[in-house]
């Protein structure tokens, strides 16, 4: 049966004293029987004393030594190499911090591939999910006609058109897609250039006022501005982000509801842009996730309504890549307000 590393320590260093008590002692007999002297007594109990403290030290330093070694042997982050056996004995502190940053950054690290698989399930099961959808209602209308519909000149085209825009959806989820992958892997590249914003903002409204008009809503300024207002930013990019939230406040804004756009002064260096509607806002529990790929506060009206669901998440990127804010008010059952910030031009 062996001994604990503990138990050998103790009897071995036990051992070592034992024997130099003895020794000690003899000679201490030896004094006090010769008749030398309480000064030679005392002078063997000095001696015991310093040899004692001495076994001991040096039997506690490879003790202790060897145990730390094969802790640093063992564990990544420390190199055996900057132990020394003289400083074995004061290293603990040394060591228990340098664990425990150690055993932390495991801790956080565990975390973060705790999140990242669970964002990836979350993210593949969307993914399928978000063309699966329009997948299954091309099939059913192509196999529809394929079985004897086609026809039917009225069917015919009412199917054809229904599976076009099961492809539109398609193509919108892949492109959508592609452009976020593009964001996070290879960053987002900027042609920063100045441009007058209200004139951008006109053009996404000009794009967009026939899909406004479906649902009766007015796309306006928040005021009249009689001057231009020039910002710093990738023009193509900027618009991509209004493009995205004057959809969205058409899609989920209330039907004969206005959305307004407004620019305002933030800073001394920046703009900020509104988008607000008076829809049916969104409930606080959502908001903190409504940036995230695929979160959809309403599952079944926003698949009702279109859209790949990245509308937000891109929005977010491309601001964050300009080194700015995007800004989020609403409350629920009066509308919502999304903002970002842009710098001015100088």
């Amino acid at each position: 049966m062996r001994l604990k590393k503990t138990y050998s320590y103790a009897l071995l260093s036990a051992l070592y004293l034992t024997l130099l008590a003895v020794i000690i002692g003899s000679i201490s007999y030896y004094i006090i029987s010769k008749n030398l002297g309480i000064g030679n007594i005392i002078i063997a109990i000095i001696l015991l004393f310093l040899i004692s403290f001495f076994i001991i030290q040096y039997r506690a330093e490879h003790f202790i030594y060897r145990r730390l070694k094969k802790i640093y042997q063992e564990v990544s982050i420390l190199n055996v190499n900057d132990l020394k056996r003289e400083s074995a004995t004061t290293d603990i502190d040394k060591l228990s911090k340098s664990m425990q940053k150690f055993v932390e950054g495991k801790r956080l690290e565990i975390k973060s591939l705790t999140e990242r698989d669970s964002f990836r399930r979350d993210f593949l099961g969307n993914v399928a999910h978000e063309l699966k959808t329009p997948l299954f209602t091309v099939q059913g209308y192509i196999l529809t006609l394929i079985e004897g519909a086609v026809n039917d000149k009225e069917i015919r085209m009412k199917y054809l058109n229904r599976a076009n825009k099961g492809v539109e959806r398609l193509v919108a989820v892949i492109k959508d897609l592609d452009m976020i992958a593009r964001l996070e892997n290879e960053g987002t590249s900027l042609n920063i250039e100045v441009f007058n914003i209200l004139e951008l903002i006109q053009n996404v409204f000009d794009l967009f006022e026939m899909k406004a008009k479906k649902r009766n809503i007015s796309l306006k300024f928040d005021k009249v501005y009689e001057f231009p207002v020039f910002v710093k930013g990738d023009i193509e990019k900027i618009e991509q982000v209004l493009i995205n939230l004057v959809v969205n406040s058409i899609k989920y804004g209330n039907p004969n509801g206005t959305t307004f756009v407004g620019v305002e002064s933030y800073s001394d260096k920046k703009f900020i842009i509104k988008v607000i509607d008076n829809g049916e806002g969104i409930q606080k529990e959502h908001i903190s996730r409504l940036f995230e790929r695929f979160y959809r506060v309403d599952q079944s009206r926003s698949r009702e309504q279109g859209g790949s669901g990245l509308g937000l998440s891109i929005v977010k990127h491309i601001v964050e890549a300009h080194n700015e804010n995007i800004l989020l008010k609403s409350t629920y059952g009066k509308g919502s307000e999304f903002s970002f910030t842009l710098e001015k031009a100088s």
